[in-house]
């Protein structure tokens, strides 16, 4: 019977012990310092509560999307030979340049697009766009390089005096 009462205090010395330990927190503690206990490279980023936004109190108003606006008239090019302006609205002029631009020998269609108004052609070793804009005067039929610039070459003047002369621009 001694033994089994020696067990038992022992146990219970054990079991004391660990109790201790546990509730005093010095074990538990010792992982959980805290961020200022880490290296300051290691340490997480704090900014300022005044710094999270931005002051907004001058900002500059956002200009209205230009898809939400109707386009400016085009204005007349420089020279006479990079476009003209045919009576009509931009969808059956769209389709008489089309008309007029099947008849030009030589010329490749390579792509048209209605809704931008354009025609991708190949006309005597130049590629450029043949574009229909709508204006306040009709629509105006021009000749734009690949850059977007008026195309101003032998093969693209050539071609704009003939669409003129076929749609009576």
């Amino acid at each position: 019977m001694r033994q089994t009462s020696t067990v038992r205090v022992f146990s219970l010395l054990v079991l004391g012990v660990v109790t201790a330990v546990a509730t005093s927190g010095c074990f538990f503690k010792r992982g959980a310092r805290g961020d200022y206990a880490l290296a300051p490279e290691a340490r997480p980023l704090e900014v300022p509560p005044d710094l999270n936004l931005p002051n907004t109190s001058g900002a500059t108003a956002i200009p209205a999307l230009a898809s939400a606006t109707k386009p400016a008239a085009v204005a007349a090019p420089a020279t006479a030979a990079n476009g003209f302006t045919v009576s009509g609205s931009r969808d059956e002029v769209f389709g008489k340049v089309g008309d007029a631009l099947a008849g030009v020998e030589g010329l490749t269609i390579a792509s048209r697009a209605q809704l931008l108004g354009s025609y991708d052609v190949a006309y005597e070793g130049s590629n450029f766009l043949v574009r229909v804009v709508a204006t306040d005067a009709g629509a105006y039929v021009s000749a734009v390089d690949p850059r977007g610039l008026p195309a101003t070459d032998a093969a693209a003047t050539k071609l704009v005096a003939a669409l003129k002369t076929r749609l009576g621009g």
